[in-house]
């Protein structure tokens, strides 16, 4: 119910903001939001020739396209016979029709290749009593958090892979282990339209995004020059576990979750461990060598990860053979259900990136953004924090929008900068939220979310809030 009124208020306060400004002569023209694409130069104007400043006028004629750009600015005039049409600034996102075209396209036919593989890939694991093997062995700490999941349920298999692609910062892997998780889930929902608690804390605990390697950061800053690309690696490790720790906490509380369970405390005190024994371990290499180590380690561990589900698959073969398949087979029959998960996913991915498309292009999210950093000037914030609070707050709507400040704002203001640093740490240690919930939810038609939306939107707050004091502790 949440999200389907939070949709509803993004799409028609977005129109209604748009189609205002068109009217008090804010906007030029609004063909762009539904047509245009992203990094398209932005109609603002057109006027006669005689009417603009002689320089540009000069500057045309002299043109033999027809082109003028003012230096420095974002600013064109391009002249079609006796007229000139004014571009200022670059669009935001694709519009409407181009999302619609892009988010297939683009996003979810290769989300169904993923999830045709690594779908394909837990059916082995699923076929070779690999995952039953698994949740036996991690029932004891798995039942102190999801207390409503019977011991030695496959979901509880399909959680700690998706927790340990996320850990290991790949995306690609994460979302069909989350998928199938949810799913596994789903089959011992009560009530199938509504959240169930044990969904509500994977949901959560996923979007809190704990991240040990984040792999593509350190890309982005190494493409961006960064004088050491991984420095920002502790920090977005922090503000994730903090994220976590608070997720666990705020759902545990609403479950009256038992904190007490000695399971509990010693698996936390592990993890805690294996962190800061990889962190020792990483600051004692060089810089070459953090660099090596961090650009091959989450890939080395994922195709270890599907060398052993093969090997185990083959060494337990006669299991395949009791079933009436084979190792492939059985493969197939898996990338056949990844593929099912992905087209019914669509609708809801769709919808959403909808809605952002129109919110991002309408121009009210940057008067939004604009009124949020002014207020926190205003507070005494320094100017550094205040121009990174733009990759925050769309993270929560937008991956690709929120990367795209993060690398404007080392372009900018230097990767090795607060701000630069910032927006890193910002886009690693959340989620995109809106995004997930429609993914995941609508995997499994669950229509009433619950607390879900609320509780991870302000996980999102305390990791920008944590992001925010680690930054100026560390840099």
């Amino acid at each position: 119910m949440v999200l389907s009124r939070f949709w509803l208020i993004i799409f028609i306060s977005s129109i209604v903001f748009v189609v205002a400004s068109l009217f008090t002569s804010n906007h030029y023209s609004i063909d762009y939001m539904l047509n245009g694409k992203k990094d398209d130069p932005v109609l603002v104007g057109e006027k006669y020739l005689n009417q603009l400043p002689v320089a540009i006028q000069d500057s045309l004629k002299a043109s033999s396209e027809g082109t003028y750009v003012i230096a420095n600015t974002d600013s064109m005039f391009v002249m079609k016979n006796k007229t000139v049409t004014i571009y200022n600034g670059f669009q935001k996102s694709d519009g409407l029709l181009e999302t619609c075209k892009t988010s297939l396209f683009d996003l979810i036919l290769p989300l169904i290749a993923y999830l045709a593989f690594f779908s394909g890939i837990m059916q082995l694991l699923i076929d070779s009593g690999a995952t039953e093997r698994l949740a036996r062995r991690l029932s004891p700490f798995f039942v102190s958090v999801f207390p409503s999941v019977p011991k030695g349920h496959e979901s509880i298999s399909y959680m700690t892979l998706n927790f340990s692609a996320n850990f290991l910062g790949l995306d690609s892997a994460a979302t069909p282990f989350g998928l199938k998780a949810m799913q596994s889930l789903q089959e011992i929902n009560p009530e199938k339209e509504k959240a169930s608690d044990a969904q509500i804390m994977f949901m959560c605990l996923h979007a809190a995004g704990l991240t040990l390697i984040p792999t593509s950061i350190i890309g982005y800053r190494a493409a961006q020059d960064a004088t050491n690309p991984a420095d920002v690696m502790l920090p977005c490790i922090i503000t994730s576990f903090i994220g976590t720790i608070a997720a666990f906490l705020i759902v545990g509380i609403r479950q009256r979750i038992n904190f007490r369970s000695a399971t509990l405390l010693i698996a936390l005190i592990s993890i805690i461990a294996g962190i800061i024994g990889l962190l020792l371990y990483v600051n004692s290499l060089d810089l070459i060598g953090k660099n090596f180590f961090t650009s091959n380690f989450s890939s080395l561990l994922l195709l270890t990860i599907i060398a052993f589900t093969l090997i185990f698959a083959f060494m337990n073969e006669r299991k395949f053979k009791e079933k009436e398949t084979t190792i492939f087979d059985a493969f197939v029959v898996g990338a056949k259900s990844g593929i099912s998960t992905g087209v019914s996913i669509f609708p809801y991915v769709l919808g959403m990136l909808a809605a952002i498309s129109l919110f991002r292009n309408s121009g009210l999210f940057e008067v939004i953004s604009v009124w949020i950093s002014n207020g926190f000037h205003f507070m005494g914030v320094s100017k550094e924090v205040t121009d990174s609070l733009p990759v925050a707050m769309l993270r929560p709507f937008s991956s690709s929008g929120s990367r795209g400040f993060m690398i404007d704002s080392m372009q900018t203001f230097g990767p090795d900068s607060l701000t630069g640093r910032l927006s890193c740490i910002f886009q690693c240690s959340a989620e995109t939220t809106f995004y997930v919930i429609a993914v995941y939810f609508g995997a499994i038609n669950v229509r009433n979310t619950r607390y879900a939306l609320g509780t991870m939107l302000l996980v999102d707050l305390i990791c920008v809030i944590t992001a925010v004091f680690v930054a100026m502790w560390f840099f």
